[in-house]
């Protein structure tokens, strides 16, 4: 891995047409984001493209529980699941870059959302609700979308969530029309002497 080239790294740059940045001295990338922005697969292509160690919120809560997210919330509840991510997000290294893939809803806590900018430079993947809708096709499988009306719930849900992910955010992408490596790309290419890969 390019250690060197990292860590002249000084500073996060932005190209207007998709976004933000107020970052410097970025260590690791962190994807964050509502369901359906494709943040797991994303996450890969930077894994693949960069060389860096990728770590995904959710598998490693999975993992240890030995259960799916589903069953995590149905059988613990949503309150002890948010602790579960915050326990996750202490437990990642520090001491090397990686690639940081987080639940949609990790930005309700505000300790969640100082960690994560202690990780590394934070990027939004974002989209309308229209696209979202499109890209989340089984509702049901969505632990918090298993309501009556899965759908006003979808809706409640992002109206509440997206002021958070704004405020998180170093970076905004818009994911609407693209695909997992053209998102993987844009986020690269406004990153300054990104080391990509080996």
């Amino acid at each position: 891995m390019k250690r060197q080239a990292w860590q002249r790294m000084s500073t996060f740059h932005c190209r207007s047409s998709i976004a933000y940045c107020r970052v410097s001295s970025a260590r690791s990338i962190v994807l964050i984001g509502f369901m359906g922005t494709g943040k797991s697969l994303v996450g890969k292509v930077l894994e693949q493209r960069t060389g860096f160690r990728r770590f995904d919120t959710d598998e490693i809560i999975s993992s240890k529980l030995r259960m799916v997210i589903e069953k995590i919330f149905s059988t613990h509840g949503e309150k002890h699941f948010r602790e579960l991510e915050t326990e996750t997000l202490l437990s990642l290294p520090t001491e090397e870059p990686t690639i940081i893939v987080t639940g949609g809803g990790i930005v309700l806590r505000s300790e969640n959302i100082d960690l994560l900018k202690g990780l590394g430079a934070v990027v939004w993947l974002d989209a309308d609700e229209a696209t979202l809708r499109t890209r989340i096709d089984r509702l049901s499988d969505r632990p918090l979308l298993q309501t009556a009306n899965p759908e006003a719930t979808l809706s409640e849900l992002l109206e509440a969530r997206q002021p958070l992910y704004r405020s998180a955010a170093d970076l905004r992408v818009d994911i609407s029309q693209k695909n997992p490596e053209q998102i993987a790309e844009l986020i690269l290419k406004n990153i300054s002497d990104f080391p990509v890969g080996e």
